[in-house]
């Protein structure tokens, strides 16, 4: 589901959009630290969607004409699929790197700055405490933008690759990182990303090859 009020920049280029990137500890900017937590994944939410236009019309009354593209993305945008009841939205602005134009005014309106990623596409992390939410900010460059639009769409259209993709999640959430951990005891969430990340670049490279970007 798109929230848009432009026209797009034109597209990325292929070798942007297909490229893999791991999480480099090195780049994160924690402005506020992680903090560890149960992965837990929900059946699907009819009311996700809605949750996402509540959050969209609160980012475009706070950025107005900054905000370029307001996009649900994630798993609570695909149709059917379980999830971590939490909304990502991606968020197009000019520049991300010009945090004057809308870190102030996103958290006037009650999201919370918590991460930046200077070599990750300047990507910005706000969250949003109720309902759950991740903001991800992005530049009009939008390579990563593009890959998520693009991963939501094949999902909702196929459905052998979104039960793939299930159950990874399930066996993701259900399995601990470190050996001495029990299931009792939390995790940073991005531990959980990684041991779902090889089913998602088999996903992604699949849908990549159907659209001849590879």
């Amino acid at each position: 589901m798109v929230d848009e009020a432009q026209p797009r920049d034109p597209a990325p280029a292929a070798t942007a959009i297909t490229a893999h990137s791991d999480f480099d500890p090195d780049d994160a900017d924690w402005l506020v630290p992680a903090q560890p937590e149960h992965v837990v994944i929900a059946e699907p939410d009819p009311a996700w969607p809605e949750r996402f236009r509540e959050l969209a019309d609160r980012i475009r009354a706070a950025l107005g004409d900054a905000a370029l593209e307001v996009e649900h993305v994630g798993s609570t945008s695909v149709p059917g699929m379980p999830a971590k009841p939490i909304i990502d939205i991606d968020l197009t602005v000019a520049d991300s790197r010009d945090e004057d134009a809308y870190v102030a005014a996103l958290e006037a309106a009650g999201f919370v700055f918590v991460l930046r990623e200077r070599n990750w596409h300047e990507h910005r992390l706000f969250t949003n405490a109720a309902p759950r939410a991740n903001l991800h900010v992005w530049g009009s460059d939008r390579a990563e933008a593009v890959r998520h639009r693009m991963l939501r769409d094949w999902l909702s259209e196929h459905a052998d690759d979104r039960a793939l993709y299930a159950a990874a999640k399930r066996a993701a959430a259900a399995k601990r990182a470190a050996a001495a951990q029990t299931a009792d005891d939390p995790e940073l969430v991005q531990a959980y990303n990684q041991r779902k990340e090889p089913v998602i670049r088999e996903i992604l490279d699949r849908m990549f090859r159907a659209h001849g970007l590879l």
